[in-house]
């Protein structure tokens, strides 16, 4: 006979397997699943309820698609890195030390950052209405990356906290004695450590760094994206630009541990820390560009194209040069690294054979604030005028 006690048992063993059933049900949803940039997948890739075959169908061709998308050639894969101490690591030369530090892998997937710096953040008051419709244009092209302006408070910690087992980059860094020296150290240092997208505050994205390439070129064959700064095809060249070619530096995409990335740290490191033993760092704007700035990161470029280290030189008719890159109208490929003409990051600049924003190539708008506008650069090397260097 069912008395009331067993009733009572028996409704909560249903009620306990129907929350139980309800529960599982529920999870066939899939947890929330994120790609290599930590981005939910879109809804078309969640797993759909059992008996939905139209769901089902649409997951799956929409699966195929991604999977297509990203499918990549067979290479070679990295190999995998001797564990060492920390003590035998600071022994070691500080490229290698970099190296072990942060590996380059050239088939992983660019990570969806955007880097800029500025004094302040777009939270706080004090950042410039000049600023804030260049600074949005990086958020409206890539809605789903992780953009980050950093203060120069941030940026200390930020070193501090990446490179606490390199000190030699934390002295160099904390050694610089300008703010726009620790400037354009940082965008090299968080490239390097982080990799995705740098570009200076007084830029406006044009178009999404997925349009940046052309789509017949695989992800994993390049791990550099640079653009051309100038290419003063005239014999007073050396008055405007310290460089025949020069590349920009301030808008740069890479993968983290590039080896460009790692000589042009290693460069400043070392330079500045020389310095600071001879007691030669001063405040003195004019070396700037050779120290830190566009000319040291063009020289990093060039000498990344003829280390045979890197490249087979047995082959080569000579050395890479700018000769290759002038007169430039569409992206270039060397090795792992892509370069971009002129107009790419400098439309409208009205020179050097750069086309208009509206051009098809115009990628990035340098707005040029705080730095010398276009027009002022035909200007110098007249009555004595010297360029005024970020």
């Amino acid at each position: 006979m069912l008395t009331f006690r067993k009733s009572l048992v028996v409704a909560l063993a249903v009620l306990t397997f129907f929350f139980i059933f309800r529960s599982h049900h529920s999870s066939d949803l899939g947890p929330s699943f994120k790609n290599a940039h930590d981005m939910p997948v879109p809804t078309s890739l969640a797993k759909p309820k059992p008996g939905d075959t139209k769901a089902t169908e649409s997951a799956a061709e929409a699966k195929k698609k991604a999977e297509k998308a990203f499918a990549t050639p067979d290479q070679p894969k990295p190999k995998p890195k001797t564990q060492i101490s920390l003590e035998e690591l600071h022994q070691r030369p500080l490229k290698q030390q970099l190296e072990y530090q942060f590996p380059y892998d050239v088939e992983a997937k660019f990570p969806a950052y955007i880097w800029q710096t500025w004094k302040y953040t777009p939270a706080q008051g004090e950042f410039s209405e000049d600023f804030r419709e260049a600074e949005a244009s990086w958020t409206i092209h890539h809605p789903s990356f992780v953009h980050e302006v950093i203060t120069d408070e941030v940026a200390v910690h930020l070193v501090r906290h990446l490179y606490a087992s390199v000190p030699e980059i934390l002295e160099a860094y904390n050694a610089l004695p300008l703010p726009v020296l620790k400037a354009d150290f940082f965008r090299y240092l968080i490239l390097l450590a982080r990799g995705g997208i740098y570009s200076d505050i007084d830029t406006s994205a044009l178009k999404s760094a997925a349009d940046w390439i052309p789509r017949d070129v695989p992800t994993n064959s390049y791990g550099m994206v640079v653009g051309i700064e100038a290419d003063p095809d005239r014999p007073d060249w050396q008055k405007w630009y310290s460089r025949r070619i020069q590349f920009c530096q301030w808008t740069i995409q890479s993968k983290p541990g590039h080896p460009v990335l790692i000589d042009v740290v290693a460069n400043i490191t070392q330079t500045t820390l020389s310095r600071k033993a001879a007691g030669t760092l001063s405040k003195d704007h004019e070396k700037i560009i050779e120290f830190t700035g566009p000319a040291l990161w063009t020289d990093s470029i060039f000498g990344f194209f003829n280390d045979p280290e890197y490249f087979d030189m047995s082959t080569s008719k000579g050395n890479i040069t700018w000769e290759h890159f002038t007169g430039m109208k569409a992206p270039k490929k060397v090795g792992d690294v892509i370069i971009l003409p002129i107009t790419s990051f400098s439309p409208g600049v009205k020179q050097m054979g750069a086309g208009e924003d509206d051009d098809p190539m115009a990628f990035v708008k340098h707005n040029f604030q705080g730095t010398w506008k276009p027009e002022e650069l035909r200007h110098i090397g007249e009555n004595n005028v010297k360029p005024k260097v970020k």
